[in-house]
This record gives C-alpha cells, sequence and structure tokens, in this order.
C-alpha cells in the first residue's frame, strides 16, 4: 500500500479488524519511512447487481447513493451516521442476498422504505414523499395513516 503523505510503498499493518457486519476490513497502518498513520478499508468485489430504472436504463447498484437519499429524508432528525451506516448496510445485504443480477428500481424502493419505517417516522414520510411521487396533501394521509392506526393500537393495549 503507498503511503497518502510520502508516497512511498513501505508500511505494516498495526491493527486489522472487521467492519460492515463483516462484509469488510478495517486495516490501520504505519508508513515505515515518514511514521505517519492512516487507515484502509478492504472489501469483497462483489458481482455487479444493475439497478433498473422505470425507464428501462441499468446502472450499477450505488450503496452510496441510496445512503446520500436516507441522509436527506434523516436531515435534522435525531438519528445518528452510525444508524444511517447500518440500515444502508442492512439493504446492501438485503440486496446481495435476494437478487443475482438485476433488481428493479420499484423493489429496492421498497426495501429502502421498510428500513426507514423502522428507523424513524419522519424521515419515512420525507422518503416516501420523493419516492412516491406525492402530489397533494391527499397522498401524504394515505402514507400516514396505517402509521397513526398502529400506533392507536398500541396505545390502546
Amino acid at each position: 500500500m503507498r503511503c497518502p503523505f510520502c508516497k512511498l510503498d513501505n508500511d505494516r499493518v498495526i491493527d486489522s479488524r472487521t467492519c460492515e457486519d463483516g462484509y469488510a476490513t478495517r486495516r490501520r497502518r504505519e508508513c515505515v519511512s515518514c511514521k505517519r498513520r492512516y487507515t484502509t478499508y478492504e472489501r469483497l468485489d462483489e458481482m455487479e447487481i444493475k439497478v433498473v430504472k422505470k425507464d428501462g436504463v441499468r446502472e450499477p447498484f450505488d450503496p452510496l447513493k441510496v445512503r446520500d437519499g436516507i441522509s436527506k429524508a434523516c436531515w435534522k432528525r435525531p438519528i445518528s451516521t452510525e444508524q444511517i451506516d447500518s440500515v444502508v448496510t442492512e439493504i446492501q445485504n438485503r440486496i446481495y442476498t435476494e437478487f443475482e443480477k438485476e433488481v428493479d428500481s420499484s423493489q429496492l424502493g421498497e426495501i429502502i422504505m421498510d428500513q426507514m419505517r423502522d428507523l424513524d417516522q419522519v424521515a419515512y414520510v420525507r422518503f416516501a414523499s420523493v419516492y412516491r411521487e406525492f402530489k397533494d396533501a391527499n397522498d401524504f394521509v394515505e402514507e400516514v395513516k396505517p402509521m397513526l392506526d398502529n400506533n392507536t393500537k398500541r396505545v390502546a393495549k
């Protein structure tokens, strides 16, 4: 591994541990030349799954795009970066487990919505409003109604 500071290829691994639910290895390295430390990540080179968009265009599944969408929905909500990363990892695991080569964008959206529903109700509605392309307030009411019914049932018990 080439040192990002002095650009020499002379380092040693100080610490290794698994991360991202075992799908990556985090390595702490120290450059033998300049003595500076840095972190690298080793990940599986997975089969590329394509997302089939509504218009038929296929593009590679990109967990960073999923993370960006979730982050926007969680803006100004009490949700940590670790929680968002955990949700993205869970989505990624489901995609690679349930699909071999392609996933429809509608299926991907539903998987994200399932995770968002458990994460935060406000973030869920924000994400749903964009994903389902809400046209007016009635669309919001229809999406929120099942959550309100579930909350009412829980309070009544």
